[in-house]
């Protein structure tokens, strides 16, 4: 883990995937899909767009969507059929090298690949291909995605269900071949993909913010353990595994979706609301208004306001405008982080009893140093109110959340939590009312209880 990451207080998801085929200037309109998914990755990004003769043509860099592909049309990229990525880098080190798409030569021809998660296995993975005279070129786990397509017999749909079958972890992709376009995603479900209709063709994103952007109508969401073909004939389904079950990342409904965004059939926005009214009826208080920690925090905010019918009310400004806490380089800089991103409305919360809602707790660092900015705005008591069961345990699927012992949850218990930050109340949302909030659907919650859907390969969990 690179040394800035380690000042982090905050959840990032690893990355967003988008791909289309059948489509007028893809590359464009993958470029705008990326766009839409710019929250779930800000350090590179990439499009692989596929001509007319059936060559790749690849771009990638470091720097956000807007900078990278910064003119409005795109002819180093032609073709009606293309895949993008944006990143955030996880376990793997940070370096243009590990940015996506990655391009590849097989014995089929060249094909280019980009994927969302962590695959658990990688370290199986990566000694049968350095056993089999591979040379890796990064430290991703997508490049061992890629290079076991290239290794397996078979047309393109063999290749890819056969790389697929011996991956465990999560894998949401985008495969984009001279033939096709694949979409596929791991047997648990781990993370979101779906697929729209645009024009005479398909788009695939990791949100249907990005396909509600386009104007592409909502065909189905990719199955736990399929794979999904789409062509010139149009969307044919096959299994990679048969073991599948339904394990969506608690998180993405938590914090890292859109609230414009639907998953599995759940509005993300609903699903914070309802978690927001649950945590009222958990976790009374008596107070005078209800705020949020901007952004994520506002719908389960608006939930609980509505239960309790306390006054909404927007007690904390974020400025979109500067730099990350954990990337400044020195202690001091770093300590002014929080009140660089987020600053007081003192006129309406001087003297009041405060409920803040928060999406999660990770390492504490930033919950207090928010609780310190209200009181010296003159709150009179700050209750902190958390829309996620205590997170006490590190993701192995893409999620970058360090180890055990930076975890706060994993440390401490409640009430000392609640005094490290200086609140005079701090509850969290059950496990139970969590699952209500999501229409009884199967979730993992391994970051909450330490139950993970997958063997961990030697992955430690403390």
């Amino acid at each position: 883990m690179e040394d800035s990451l380690l000042w982090k207080d905050e959840l990032h998801e690893e990355c967003g995937v988008f791909g289309c085929f059948g489509v007028e200037n893809a590359a464009e309109i993958t470029r705008a899909g990326l766009l839409m998914l710019q929250h779930r990755g800000q350090q590179g990004c990439g499009i692989a767009a596929l001509d007319a003769r059936g060559a790749i043509h690849l771009k990638k860099n470091a720097g956000l969507v807007r900078e990278v592909f910064f003119r409005e049309e795109l002819p180093e990229l032609p073709g009606a059929a293309a895949i993008g990525h944006v990143r955030y880098p996880t376990s793997d080190i940070g370096g243009v090298e590990n940015i996506q798409p990655f391009k590849m030569t097989g014995r089929k021809g060249t094909f280019a690949l980009a994927h969302n998660g962590n695959i658990v296995n990688a370290g199986h993975i990566r000694k049968l291909v350095e056993t089999r005279g591979h040379l890796l070129q990064s430290t991703s786990d997508s490049e061992l995605f890629s290079l076991l397509i290239g290794m397996a017999g078979g047309d393109w749909t063999r290749k890819i269900l056969s790389a697929a079958h011996q991956l465990d972890g999560a894998f949401s992709t985008v495969i984009l071949t001279p033939e096709a376009l694949y979409a596929c995603r791991d047997r648990y479900g781990l993370r979101p993909l779906s697929i729209g209709r645009l024009q005479d063709g398909y788009v695939v994103a990791s949100e249907t913010c990005a396909l509600q952007f386009l104007g592409a109508g909502f065909v189905r969401d990719v199955e736990p353990g399929e794979l999904v073909r789409i062509d010139a004939e149009g969307i044919r389904s096959f299994r990679h595994s048969f073991l599948s079950c339904r394990k969506m990342c608690s998180m993405e409904y938590i914090y890292f979706a859109r609230p414009d965004s639907d998953m599995e059939g759940c509005s993300v926005h609903a699903f914070r609301k309802r978690s927001g009214a649950l945590l009222w009826e958990e976790h009374p208080v008596e107070a005078d208004l209800v705020m949020c920690v901007p952004e994520s925090g506002m719908s389960a905010a608006i939930g609980y306001a509505e239960a309790s019918g306390l006054p909404l009310e927007m007690g904390l400004l974020k400025n979109m405008y500067v730099a990350r806490t954990f990337i400044q380089p020195t202690q001091s800089l770093r300590n002014l982080g929080v009140r660089m991103k987020l600053s007081p409305v003192q006129s309406i919360v001087a003297g009041k009893r405060l409920v803040v809602i928060d999406d999660s707790i990770v390492r504490g660092t930033t919950s207090r140093q928010i609780v310190q900015l209200l009181r010296s705005s003159g709150a009179r008591e700050v209750h902190m109110r958390i829309a996620s069961p205590v997170y006490a345990w590190p993701c192995f699927y893409g999620i970058d959340t360090g180890t055990r012992d930076q975890l706060i949850g994993a440390r401490m218990d409640q009430e000392a939590i609640r005094d490290f930050i200086g609140a005079d109340t701090l509850h969290y949302l059950s496990v139970k009312a969590l699952s209500q909030a999501a229409g009884g659907r199967e979730l993992c919650t391994a970051c909450f209880d330490g139950c993970y859907p997958s063997d961990l390969y030697g992955h430690q969990e403390a």
